[in-house]
């Protein structure tokens, strides 16, 4: 998993990722969380205190909370009470951690009416150096992909003009990648603050990656529009039944939820629309976005719609024919790119 083998490859805070059919759908580390913050990712009803662990885990989750509908969530480090209550109350399949305190276990054990899948990792096991695959007869084989993404070297070829990155954005690269490893190919991530906040995985080309996870990015900015944030939702409102109204609300389909017969269902009073224009106003205000790539990127058409959703560092494997359009591309908006020289494909 994402969130404990990075751990274990030398990226340190609390962290969490959870997929969905296969895919990497989330991941975060711990970061403060504010007020603000509780209420965007919809635990500022709770009345514990939230954990470095639960901190992680609620953002992780909150990156894409359609996706993470009946999800496999994965933790760096033992699960404790606080990460539990959490994760009782969500619709998941199973977790994975590399243990659980007493408190925990308890909480889990009623999850599901006892079927929900609690699994304990040995923190201490290597993968075999060599991995298998078999299809339909045919056993294709390749050694394991070890290599360390916390390595400073990944950033020191800096082809661009601007060749600075924040400790900041450093640590987002980072996640990026190690997100991006475990992730299907072709893919592109998204992070900001410390967590995934688009990915777009399992595309044959590379820009339908891009835009895949820059309209996630988009839609996790969206959310948090004073429009969205002030929604006058039903007091009784299913939490599921939330998270589908704000992802219509926030797109060209609020009409399904604005309309007279439909907005009773869900709100107190019938909320004003959210405008393509006020939209298109709030993603300008997104910025300090970092975006890592499993491989090269082809053409400048990828960097166009990556500025649109606040990119502003790039790490990439570079080696494109066109590496030269690239760079051009970023230093029109003076975007910082380090060519990895790693490519990160998992198939």
């Amino acid at each position: 998993m994402a969130a404990r083998q990075g751990a274990e490859a030398g990226y340190g805070p609390p962290c969490r990722s959870f997929v969905q059919a296969r895919q990497s759908r989330g991941s975060s580390h711990r970061t403060a969380a504010g007020r603000d913050a509780e209420e965007i990712y919809f635990v500022d009803d709770v009345n514990f205190e939230l954990t470095p662990l639960a901190s992680a885990y609620a953002r992780a989750r909150g990156a894409d909370r359609m996706c993470s509908y009946g999800d496999f969530c994965a933790l760096s480090d033992v699960c404790d009470e606080a990460t539990a209550r959490l994760i009782k109350r969500e619709v998941s399949d199973g977790v994975i951690a590399p243990g659980y305190t007493p408190e925990a276990l308890e909480i889990l054990r009623e999850k599901r009416k006892g079927t929900y899948c609690v699994i304990q990792i040995d923190p201490a096991y290597t993968p075999a150096p060599i991995e298998r695959k078999q299809v339909f007869g045919v056993t294709f084989e390749q050694g394991r992909n070890e290599v360390r993404l916390d390595d400073p070297s990944l950033f020191e070829d800096i082809p661009t003009k601007n060749k600075t990155f924040t400790p900041e954005a450093k640590r987002d690269l980072i996640i990026a990648l190690i997100t991006l490893k475990y992730t299907q190919s072709n893919s592109v991530c998204y992070v900001k603050d410390g967590q995934a906040i688009g990915i777009g995985a399992g595309q044959q080309s590379r820009i339908h990656c891009t835009r895949l996870a820059g309209s996630k990015a988009d839609e996790w900015w969206l959310r948090q529009n004073p429009k969205v944030m002030n929604l006058p939702f039903k007091e009784k409102i299913r939490r599921a039944d939330r998270d589908n109204c704000i992802n219509l609300y926030i797109g060209d389909e609020a009409e399904d939820i604005l309309s007279d017969g439909a907005w009773q269902q869900f709100f107190t009073e019938q909320p004003e629309p959210l405008t393509r224009e006020e939209r298109k106003a709030w993603i300008a205000k997104n910025t300090g976005v970092a975006l890592g790539s499993d491989a090269f990127f082809p053409f400048g058409d990828n960097i166009e719609r990556a500025h649109r959703s606040g990119v502003e560092f790039i790490a990439q494997a570079g080696g494109s024919i066109r590496d030269d359009h690239v760079i051009d591309t970023c230093d029109k908006y003076g975007i910082a790119m380090a060519f990895t020289h790693v490519r990160l494909f998992h198939h």
